[in-house]
C-alpha cells in the first residue's frame, strides 16, 4: 500500500502560481510514476502531468504544457507541481496518483489515489 496526502492547494488570482506537494508513505515511493489529476465539477478526471521512478521522463496535459511542471524528491517521498500563469479554467480538485507501471496519462494505469486539494483560481 501506498498512502498518499496532496497540499499546498488554495486560493489564487489569474496569472499567480502555487506549488502543490503530494507526500507518499507506505511502499517504496521510487519505485513508482507519480501522475497529476484534476477534476472540475461536471467534468471527467483530467490527466494533468507525470514523472517516471527516476525523474527522467515526464509528460503533460495540452492544457498545462508550459505552465505547469512536474518534479520529484526521492529522498523526501514526495512529488510537487509547480504551476505558473494560472487560469480560471485551472480551478478544480487535483489529484496525486502513483502507479507501478510507468508514466502514463491514463487514470487507470495508476494504483493508488491521495483524497485531492481544492485550487481555486479567481479571475
Amino acid at each position: 500500500q501506498v498512502q498518499l496526502v496532496e497540499s499546498g492547494g488554495g486560493l489564487v488570482q489569474a496569472g499567480g502560481s502555487l506549488r502543490l506537494s503530494c507526500g507518499a508513505s507506505g511502499r517504496t515511493f521510487s519505485s513508482y510514476a507519480m501522475g497529476w489529476f484534476r477534476q472540475a465539477p461536471g467534468n471527467e478526471r483530467e490527466f494533468v502531468a507525470a514523472i517516471s521512478w527516476t525523474g527522467g521522463a515526464t509528460i503533460y496535459g495540452d492544457s498545462v504544457q508550459g505552465r505547469f511542471t512536474i518534479s520529484r524528491d526521492n529522498a523526501k517521498n514526495t512529488v510537487y507541481l509547480q504551476m505558473n500563469s494560472l487560469k480560471p479554467e485551472d480551478t478544480a480538485v487535483y489529484y496525486c496518483a502513483a502507479g507501478a507501471g510507468g508514466v502514463n496519462y491514463y487514470s487507470s494505469r495508476y494504483d493508488y489515489w491521495g483524497q485531492g486539494i481544492q485550487v481555486t483560481v479567481s479571475s
